[in-house]
């Protein structure tokens, strides 16, 4: 089978693979139809975010399921599912007390980091790391499930309530996920970002947008609110701590959610403790959170509601898709690395052209819900 190979920072290529198949008992093989292209598999090329040289790249993934073991009970062949792709074992210590997300033997289970993952043809994986979508669920709403899932856990550990103003910095596709499901919880929510692309996209979204190209983060989002600091900041970049503690009302919470291991600020202790700033890391989602994701997204991604337009809200988050061919052309959309990134000197940040980019592993005919025809 084709499959997108990780070899080092800056490269990757399609090679053929050995096609994926049962190996255990609860095994199932998953024809993958989609992939999100997540930021973490972008700054995993640009060298900001560890992976292991020749895994095969992405985990945002839907598909429709081709094989299963024996023990296999949950789902039967040719059935829509979603890739769990945040593996456990079950049995240690942070397993037992529900912290999945934490479980202490990650090493080799990243799947499309340190695990073989989705850009690829197909994927082997146990039972319980493969839901079913709900009937009806589009696939440009249900690859957005695992993304979900992620800001699920993270507007969680925020405690959000209807009391809260929120920022939420960034407005890619997770910043816009944080948005909406924030949105459900607080009484007020404002996104600052820099790109033009996703500003207009933002704009479309959401009533109080920020642009923050030519100004201070902290300082714009203060003005265009009045004067008034948001109780709760989302640092969705991963590069925006810094911008989030200067924002941050006192008493308020900054929840660090963007992954870029390059990224460093200086902390001083008394800023939290003066303020009475609670700085929250989630992690991964927990394994409880991912069917709630499922839900969700039926929710938001199922028919609208008369007078909501045609499109589900979900949906119009993808805005491209590619074939696996032309993966090259998927990652120049969310930023050629020529054109900024800080990559070759340049010092600049990323120029979008692109909201939610999907790869596409099934090359056959799809029908209007974007799913392979019979499946």
């Amino acid at each position: 089978m084709r499959a997108l190979v990780y070899l080092g920072p800056g490269s990757a290529e399609l090679q053929d693979r050995p096609a994926a198949q049962l190996v255990n008992g609860d095994d199932v093989v998953v024809e993958i139809v989609g992939t999100g292209v997540c930021g973490t598999d972008r700054k995993i090329l640009l060298g900001r975010f560890p992976a292991r040289p020749g895994v095969v790249l992405g985990h945002e993934s839907v598909g429709v399921v081709r094989e299963t073991g024996p023990q296999v009970r949950s789902v039967e062949v040719g059935d829509r599912v979603v890739v769990n792709p945040t593996l456990y074992c079950g049995w240690c210590v942070p397993c037992r007390r529900g912290a999945t997300n934490f479980c202490r033997h990650k090493a080799g289970t990243e799947v499309g980091v340190d695990r073989d993952g989705t850009y690829a043809e197909a994927v082997t994986l146990p039972e319980r790391f493969v839901e079913r979508i709900p009937a009806g669920l589009p696939f440009r709403s249900a690859v957005l499930i695992e993304p979900l899932a992620c800001v699920l856990n993270n507007v969680e550990a925020a405690s959000l309530t209807f009391d809260d103003t929120v920022a939420v910095l960034g407005a890619g596709p997770i910043g816009m996920l944080t948005a909406l499901v924030a949105a459900r919880h607080a009484r007020r929510v404002t996104v600052a970002e820099p790109d033009g692309y996703r500003l207009e996209q933002a704009r479309e979204r959401f009533t109080h947008v920020v642009d923050v190209a030519a100004a201070d983060p902290a300082e714009a989002v203060v003005k265009a609110s009045g004067g008034e600091r948001p109780s709760v900041v989302f640092d969705t970049t991963g590069t925006g701590l810094d911008s989030a503690l200067r924002l941050i009302d006192d008493g308020g919470r900054v929840v660090v959610m963007g992954f870029d291991d390059t990224y460093t600020v200086p902390l001083r202790p008394l800023q939290l403790t003066n303020r009475g700033i609670r700085l929250i890391g989630a992690g991964d989602y927990r394994a409880d959170i991912f069917p709630v994701a499922v839900d969700l997204a039926a929710e938001l991604g199922g028919s609208p509601r008369p007078g909501a337009g045609t499109v589900p809200v979900l949906e119009r988050l993808v805005t491209h898709e590619f074939p696996l061919e032309r993966c090259a052309e998927a990652f120049a959309a969310l930023g050629d690395p020529t054109r900024g990134d800080g990559v070759g000197g340049t010092g600049r940040p990323p120029r979008y052209d692109a909201l939610k980019v999907v790869i596409r592993s099934h090359s056959g005919p799809v029908g209007a819900d974007g799913w392979p025809v019979g499946a």
